[in-house]
């Protein structure tokens, strides 16, 4: 998740976007303690609706791909995309909502650093597991005749995604932990105030972590399906695609169509991914650079809607999959791929 700084003459505090705003001082220098605006309100309830939404979706996603005996390697990757937005679902939208509700942090250091971890650990998974996708949908089209290899090739993929998701969270157990203060009243915070010497080091931080978070994975993704439509281009030029060999239920680009199924799939989900976080992860470049000018120019509740839009990408996951995998609806989801 995304860090923020927010400076002040005498208390210096660095916050969670998607935690309370940590607006600490005030013109006369006393700290502003965050409260449960109106606005955090209706994003607490919208956060359990979709809390629950996306968990029943992706748990009808597990049990329809268990339910099957043959283990396509593409089913693989779409579990493990469950899992992860089970993950986000489990662990990000439960503690934003109750964080949002307690305004300060009350589960203690040792959660405060944990949870931290965990919601960084599941944010980056999602990523990661996307852009898995994205190389297998490339290696698929581009190299055809190695599809054999994609079982082995997408177990090694995934066992690097989950690792390195875990390895680029761990310094969020040493850089939050919980501050205290006693005046204007007694309010804990879990922040990673003190824990950077300067500003830039924050800064630093925060663009290391998006661009793990973001840019690298959207960078693979465009690179990716740029490729993969480059190819398609010039295969839909050759046009030779034979009329005599019907066996092959080839589409008009000369790629069997249960393959051009599952790009066209893997395409959603990536633009879904795209299009639901952009808007959050910009409004954190702005807050990283300009904290006084956002502070000003843009509303709490609109940190709290691009937020929000963003969390609607675990729900949106698990409907893609069905859509394009639902061949009936007397069958709950139909694999065929």
């Amino acid at each position: 998740t995304l860090q923020s700084s927010d400076s002040g003459s005498d208390l210096n505090a660095s916050c969670d976007l998607s935690a309370p705003r940590c607006n600490w001082t005030a013109v006369d220098g006393t700290p502003q303690l965050p409260t449960f605006s109106t606005a955090a309100k209706v994003r607490v309830i919208i956060t359990f609706i979709l809390c629950g939404v996306s968990t029943l979706c992706n748990v009808a996603v597990l049990w329809a791909a268990s339910g099957h005996r043959r283990r396509s390697h593409v089913r693989v990757l779409i579990v493990n995309l469950t899992a992860a937005d089970l993950l986000v679902t489990l662990i990000v939208m439960p503690v934003d909502a109750t964080w949002n509700i307690t305004v300060q942090w009350l589960a203690g250091d040792l959660a405060c650093r944990f949870l931290m971890f965990l919601k960084l650990q599941a944010m980056y998974s999602c990523a990661f597991v996307t852009v898995v996708i994205s190389l297998d949908r490339q290696s698929a089209i581009l190299n055809p005749l190695l599809i054999s290899m994609a079982p082995k090739r997408n177990r090694v993929m995934l066992m690097v995604a989950w690792i390195m998701s875990a390895l680029l969270a761990v310094p969020q157990v040493f850089i939050f932990h919980n501050v205290t203060i006693t005046y204007p009243a007694n309010f804990t915070q879990c922040t990673t105030r003190g824990s950077f010497v300067t500003h830039w080091q924050e800064t630093a931080y925060n663009m290391f972590t998006f661009s793990w978070l973001f840019l690298l994975p959207l960078a693979i993704m465009i690179t990716c399906y740029t490729r993969i439509f480059i190819h398609i281009s010039k295969q839909m030029t050759k046009k030779n695609v034979s009329s005599d060999e019907p066996h092959l239920r080839c589409s008009k680009n000369n790629i069997p169509k249960a393959r051009m199924r599952t790009l066209k799939m893997s395409v959603v989900i990536v633009v879904s991914f795209i299009v639901c976080w952009t808007p959050y992860y910009l409004l954190g470049l702005w807050y990283w650079f300009f904290p006084d000018d956002l502070e000003v120019k843009v509303s709490h509740s609109l940190t709290h809607i691009l937020f929000i839009f963003g969390l609607f990408n675990t729900c949106l996951d698990p409907i893609i999959y069905g859509l394009f995998t639902v061949r009936s609806l007397s069958s709950l989801i139909r694999i065929q791929i």
